[in-house]
C-alpha cells in the first residue's frame, strides 16, 4: 500500500474520531420546580429566580431556556459527581412565566418539559413559577389525619343523638349503643356518638403517631351523621359539642313533623347550647395547638342542607325568637336570594327550589343573585380563622361545583383566597376535586388538593387491580409499573411546586372503600357482598407497600383514620366503621409509626425531587434526592422474589456508595434491621422478596 495514501486514511479516521460526539444521555437529564433547581423556589413580584438544570458531564453541547419566545442558551455553573449543571437567572418576576429546556449534542437534540424527555416541543407540560404564590411550609410534607367525628371516640354521653329525636329522610334517628356494630347499608342517621370530647381524649395517641394535622370532616350543626347537609355554618353542633340546657321530647312513633321536635329543637336552636359548643370547640383547637398540631375544617359551601336556618323546611326555626324567616315559609325571608325557586307562588313552603344534584335534602346556594350570601359565606370562612376559633384553613367539599357558572366559580374562589389570606396569611385552602384543577391552582384561588389523580387512583391501581370504590377490577392495570409512572407524571405535571407539595395523598377516605379492603380484590359494596367479605382475603404486606409509597412521595401523607390500626370496610358507609379502641391491630400500628418516623426524619422526603429508576411488571424503583442527600424506595408486588441492577446514579448517589436500609416490608410484617447495600458504578443490584417494599438511605 502507498504510505502517503495510508497516512491520510490514518488522519481521517483520527479526525472522524476527535469529531465524534457522545452519544446524549437522557437519562441524566433532569430539572423540576422544587427548591433544588429552583432559588428561591416561591419568589415574591420583582424577584429574579435561578432555574437549574442537570446533565451527565461533559455530554451536551448546548442547554436553552426556552420560555414563550424567548431561547437563552445556559452557562454550565459547575460540576458535582458525575452531572454539570447548567443555570439560568431570570429578570424580575412581574407574572407567571413558562419554561421548557432544549438540549443538544452535535446533531442529536431534545426537550425537556415536566413531563420528562421528548424529542417533540410540548409547550403545554411547560415548567412554571407564579410569582407570590406561596404555600403554607407547616403543610409541605404534613403528616395529616382525618378523622369522621361520629366514628371515632365517645367522649361525652351525655349529648349522643337519642332514638327518633327527630326525622331524618324519612325516617326516624338511632342512637347506636353497640360501638362495635358495623354499619348498615343505609346509615346516614345512625349515630354511635363521637364528639370533639372523645378527640380530644385522644390528642395524645395522635401525637405520639406523629399526627401534625388534623383534618375534621363537617363538624357544624347539621341533621346527618356526615354533616355534609349543614344546618348552620355559624355553630359547631351541640351534639359534637356541649349540651348545657337539654329538655324537650322526642318524636312519638308515627310523628313524622319535625316542628314537634322539641328535644332537637333545643339541642341545636337553643342560642346557650350553640354557643357553650363554640366556646368548647375554641378550647380544643387551644390543645390542639398546644401539642404543636394544626387543624382544618370541612367547607361545605355549594350547598347546605333543608334544615339550614336558611330555609328551614323543617320549620324548626319558624317560631323561635332570634332566627328569621326562612326562605321555605315565606316568600319575604331575607333569606330569599340565598336560593333559587322555580314558581314564584309556591309559597307558604314553598317547595320548588333547586336542589344539589337535584337531591331536595341538599338545596343549592344561589351565589350569583345573592351577593348577600356571598358575603356571608366569605364571613364563615374568616370567622373559624380568627380568635377564638384559630383554626388553619380550609378543606373545601367538591369545590368546583359551587355557583351556576364556571367563570362565577372562579370568581367567588378569588374572593374566598383574598379574604383567608387576609385574615390568615399562612391558612391552607386545599379543595375536593376530580380531573385537572390547573385552572384553580394559578395562585389566586385554591392553594392545593386532595390528591386522587396524582396519587390515590394510580398507586390504588398499582398494587390491587381496583378502582378507589371497590367497584371495578383492571387486570391491564394491576402491577403495570410503565402506566402507574405515566400516570403519576401526567397528573403531576397539572400541578406548580407550591400546590404539589401540600398535596392531600391519601389511601382511603370518607368516599372510598378502606384501602386494606382493596388488597382482597373483591369487586362490590355492602350491600352487594356484606360486611365481613371487606376483611376477608386482605394482604397486610401490599398495604404495607402502599403506606411506604405514601410516606416517601411528595406531598401530605394523609391517613383515614383507623388505617393505622386495621380497620377494613367497602365505600360509603362500610368505610365509616369505629375506631377499633382496644382491639388495634398492634404491628400496624407499630409499622405506621416507624414509618411515618422516616418520613419526618428525612427532610428530602418533603422537598427532595423525584425521579423514577426502574420499572417492571409489579415492580417499581424511585429515587427522592438532592444534591446532598438521597433516598432510594423499592417496592416487588410480584408473588415471587426478583433480581434487578437499579441504576441510583440518577437519583444523585454517587458511582460508588454506600446504602443504608431504613425499612423493610414484608408479607408478614416489616423489618428496620439496619442492612448495608454496595452501589458499583452508579447500580444497586439487589436480591428483592416477594410482596416486598424498602427504603434505603445514602449514607
Amino acid at each position: 500500500m502507498d504510505v502517503d495514501k495510508m497516512i491520510t486514511q490514518n488522519q481521517r479516521t483520527q479526525q472522524y474520531t476527535m469529531n465524534m460526539r457522545p452519544v446524549l444521555n437522557k437519562d441524566a437529564l433532569f430539572s423540576d420546580d422544587s427548591a433544588n433547581y429552583l432559588e428561591p423556589y416561591e419568589p415574591e413580584y420583582g424577584e429574579r429566580v435561578t432555574i437549574k438544570f442537570r446533565t451527565y458531564m461533559d455530554n451536551v453541547d448546548y442547554v436553552f431556556f426556552i420560555s414563550k419566545s424567548s431561547r437563552i442558551p445556559m452557562k454550565k455553573a459547575y460540576t458535582e459527581g458525575v452531572f454539570d449543571y447548567y443555570t439560568y437567572t431570570t429578570e424580575p418576576l412581574h407574572g407567571p412565566i413558562h419554561y421548557f429546556f432544549e438540549v443538544q449534542t452535535g446533531k442529536q437534540r431534545c426537550f425537556y418539559n415536566r413531563l420528562g424527555v421528548s424529542k417533540n416541543l410540548q409547550e403545554y407540560s411547560s415548567f412554571g413559577i407564579v410569582p407570590g404564590f406561596k404555600t403554607p411550609k407547616w403543610a409541605k410534607g404534613a403528616i395529616m389525619y382525618q378523622i369522621y367525628t361520629d366514628r371515632f371516640c365517645n367522649g361525652d354521653t351525655t349529648n349522643d343523638v337519642e332514638d327518633r329525636e327527630y326525622i331524618y329522610i324519612g325516617e326516624g334517628v338511632k342512637r347506636i349503643t353497640d360501638w362495635k356494630r358495623l354499619p348498615e347499608a343505609m346509615d346516614v342517621r345512625d349515630f354511635y356518638g363521637g364528639d370533639l370530647k372523645g378527640i380530644w381524649d385522644k390528642l395524645d395517641y395522635l401525637k405520639e403517631l406523629g399526627v401534625e394535622v388534623l383534618y375534621l370532616n363537617p363538624i357544624f350543626v347539621s341533621p346527618s351523621n356526615h354533616k355534609y347537609d349543614s344546618q348552620d355554618y355559624d355553630y359547631i353542633d351541640p351534639h359534637y359539642g356541649v349540651i348545657v340546657e337539654d329538655g324537650g321530647e322526642c318524636l312519638a312513633e308515627g310523628d313524622y313533623d319535625n316542628s314537634h321536635a322539641s328535644k332537637y329543637i333545643q339541642r341545636v336552636v337553643n342560642k346557650k347550647n350553640l354557643e357553650a359548643s363554640n366556646a368548647f370547640f375554641a378550647k380544643f383547637v387551644e390543645e390542639v395547638h398546644s401539642r404543636g398540631m394544626k387543624i382544618i375544617l370541612d367547607g361545605v359551601f355549594n350547598h347546605c342542607g333543608s334544615f339550614n336556618k336558611w330555609l328551614d323546611r323543617e320549620r324548626l326555626y319558624e317560631h323561635m325568637e332570634g332566627y328569621e324567616k326562612g326562605a321555605y315559609i315565606s316568600k319575604e325571608s331575607p333569606y330569599h336570594s340565598f336560593f333559587k325557586f322555580n314558581y314564584e307562588h309556591g309559597w307558604p313552603y314553598n317547595e320548588y327550589y333547586d336542589g344539589w344534584w337535584n337531591h331536595e335534602t341538599l338545596p343549592k346556594l344561589n351565589y350569583e343573585e345573592s351577593p348577600k350570601l356571598e358575603e356571608y359565606i366569605l364571613g364563615v370562612a374568616k370567622k373559624w380563622l380568627n380568635p377564638p376559633y384559630n383554626v388553619d384553613g380550609w378543606r373545601l367539599d367538591v369545590a368546583a361545583d359551587l355557583g351556576f357558572t364556571q367563570e362565577y366559580n372562579h370568581e367567588f374562589w378569588r374572593k374566598f383566597r383574598m379574604a383567608v389570606k387576609e385574615t390568615n396569611p399562612d391558612a391552607l385552602i386545599l379543595a375536593e376535586h376530580y380531573g385537572n384543577a390547573n385552572s384553580w391552582l394559578q395562585g389566586d384561588q385554591w392553594d392545593t388538593l386532595m390528591n386522587y389523580d396524582a396519587f390515590m387512583e394510580p398507586v390504588t391501581w398499582f398494587l390491587t387491580g381496583m378502582e378507589k370504590h371497590s367497584d371495578e377490577y383492571r387486570e391491564d392495570l394491576y402491577g403495570n409499573a410503565e402506566v402507574f409512572r405515566d400516570a403519576m407524571v401526567y397528573h403531576m405535571a397539572n400541578f406548580y411546586a407550591p400546590s404539589l407539595q401540600t398535596a392531600m395523598n391519601e389511601l382511603s377516605n370518607h368516599d372510598h372503600s378502606r384501602f386494606l379492603t382493596r388488597t382482597n380484590q373483591k369487586v362490590g359494596r355492602v350491600n352487594t357482598l356484606g360486611s365481613d367479605a371487606a376483611s376477608e382475603g386482605i394482604n397486610k404486606g401490599i398495604f404495607r407497600e402502599g403506606v411506604v409509597i405514601q410516606m416517601t412521595w411528595v406531598g401530605a401523607p394523609t391517613i383515614y383514620y383507623g388505617d393505622e390500626a386495621g380497620v377494613c370496610g367497602f365505600t360509603d358507609p362500610d368505610n365509616r366503621r369505629t375506631y377499633p379502641w382496644g382491639e388495634e391491630d398492634h404491628s400496624l400500628l407499630s409499622f405506621y409509626r416507624e414509618a411515618i418516623s422516616i418520613r419526618k426524619e428525612n427532610p428530602v422526603l418533603t422537598f427532595g425531587s423525584t425521579v423514577f429508576l426502574k420499572l417492571e411488571y409489579q415492580f417499581l424503583s424511585y429515587g427522592r434526592f438532592s444534591e446532598k442527600e438521597q433516598i432510594i424506595v423499592v417496592v416487588n408486588n410480584g408473588k415471587e422474589p426478583i433480581e434487578v441492577n437499579i441504576p441510583v446514579w440518577r437519583a444523585n448517589v454517587p458511582r460508588e456508595a454506600v446504602l443504608e436500609r431504613l425499612m423493610l416490608t414484608l408479607e408478614n410484617g416489616f423489618s428496620l434491621q439496619e442492612k448495608l447495600y454496595e452501589v458499583k458504578e452508579g447500580n444497586l443490584y439487589l436480591k428483592v422478596p416477594r410482596l416486598c417494599s424498602m427504603i434505603l438511605r445514602r449514607i
